[in-house]
């Protein structure tokens, strides 16, 4: 005689009807804590989801008259137009070369800057050089483009003072070989110490046991960082890798470059946000959808180097992002 196989219950947390009466009676407890969620969801929905409704705009050969909408499609020719100008290309070279420079030059200083802050042991000597060291991170790219500006320009004061001793005056703010060194160190100088924050929190989680282990078994401060620190913000320093390459195309430093460079140095400081903006607003030649096309650009290949990178740092055993 045959007899029917029971049915097993799903376990409660599977079952969809306990789920959701779990969900409902956490809204329903915390409804005031969600209720904060709603002016950042609708700040995202606004101004992040909302506008890209405009992406078409990549696609289209864009008129005032016609609205987005109703301007004729074009398919790829913006970017076809895009890829066959020297400029754009100029600028895209320059834009990579900022950036991988900026990551090689930047986050050593960052890293190096946190380990001497941790190692510092006067506790009011430290919170004065990290004060020191993070404020011009607060002081606009404008204010601090005309301060460098007076003081390394051709008439600025340290070729002034050159002059005085009978030296030649050299400006790195108009020579070719000398503007991205302006431009990396000049970024260092003002961005080093907020930068360092990051790594400074990571380190200060590692356990004092470890460093006091090492320092009974006779290791000196530096085989500590070596051995303890380091490898324990290693993770940290993976995220902040790939968080970098992910922005290489947008790199924030239009601000920096757009009030500080000039012609003589077009060739290497014109980069991918300069050419947009002289495109857009200064050739008199408002051209949007060639503009959004290569907006779309940076957005693909960023997402592209994310996701490259955060796969190579997985594959090397380490966390990533995804």
């Amino acid at each position: 005689m045959k007899t029917a196989a029971k049915k097993q219950a799903p376990p409660l947390s599977l079952d969809p009807r306990r789920r959701r009466a779990k969900i409902m009676n956490r809204l329903k407890n915390d409804w005031l804590l969600y209720l904060l969620l709603v002016p950042v969801l609708a700040w995202y929905l606004i101004f992040c989801y909302a506008p890209m409704g405009g992406l078409v705009l990549a696609f289209k050969d864009y008129s005032f008259k016609l609205g987005i909408w109703d301007s004729p499609w074009i398919g790829m020719g913006n970017f076809t137009k895009m890829f066959s100008d020297r400029y754009f290309l100029r600028g895209l070279k320059n834009t990579l070369v900022f950036g991988i420079g900026g990551i090689l030059i930047s986050m050593p200083c960052e890293i190096a800057l946190a380990l001497m802050l941790n190692e510092l042991r006067l506790r009011g000597m430290k919170k004065f050089v990290q004060t020191t060291v993070t404020f011009p991170h607060f002081i606009s790219w404008v204010v601090l483009a005309g301060i460098l500006t007076n003081i390394f320009a051709s008439t600025g004061a340290i070729n002034q003072i050159l002059r005085l001793f009978g030296m030649s005056a050299a400006s790195p703010i108009t020579s070719e070989s000398g503007y991205r060194w302006f431009i990396w160190f000049s970024g260092i100088w003002k961005e080093v110490g907020w930068g360092s924050i990051i790594y400074l929190a990571a380190i200060t989680s590692v356990e004092q046991d470890q460093y006091e282990s090492a320092s009974i078994d006779g290791a000196s401060r530096l085989q500590q960082i070596w051995h303890i620190t380091l490898p324990a913000i290693r993770s940290t320093i993976c995220i902040m890798l790939i968080l970098a390459v992910g922005s290489l195309l947008t790199n924030g430093r239009f601000d920096q470059i757009f009030n500080t460079y000039s012609s003589p140095v077009y060739p290497v400081a014109d980069t991918i946000d300069t050419y947009i903006f002289r495109e857009t607003f200064t050739t008199g030649i408002m051209n949007f959808g060639y503009s959004t096309a290569i907006g779309v650009l940076k957005s693909v290949v960023g997402l592209f180097m994310i996701v490259t990178t955060n796969k190579i740092v997985t594959s090397a055993g380490e966390q990533g992002l995804l």
